[in-house]
């Protein structure tokens, strides 16, 4: 069964696994934040810059396997493939959606 997700995240995904930063990072208002492994970046520069450095780091996919609706925010369960122990695994990606972007992501 696939999972229907709303069209930024669907498109931050696609972007993710295709190995695309600058794609990813125009899927994020101006303003974003992203809050990952404890740190937090804002700003689709810094966006970017995670993204890549996470990439040559876990050199990983994810795929949605579940998704809903959790106080106004968009919370999408996926299984992250990688580079890292204990692959695969499941984790919480929690997105703010305003405006056809995403504003906010929470992974973890």
């Amino acid at each position: 069964m696939a999972v229907e997700l709303p069209k930024p995240i669907a498109a931050y995904l696609a972007a993710e696994n295709g190995g695309n930063p600058d794609a990813l990072a125009q899927c994020f208002a101006p303003n974003a934040t992203v809050r990952d492994e404890g740190r937090s970046r804002t700003g689709r520069a810094a966006i970017k810059a995670w993204t890549v450095e996470t990439h040559r780091k876990y050199d990983h996919t994810v795929e949605p396997v579940a998704v809903k609706k959790k106080g106004g925010k968009v919370d999408v369960t996926v299984r992250l493939t990688g580079n890292f122990p204990g692959s695969p695994i499941e984790v919480q990606f929690l997105f703010g959606l305003k405006a056809g972007k995403i504003t906010s992501l929470e992974i973890g």
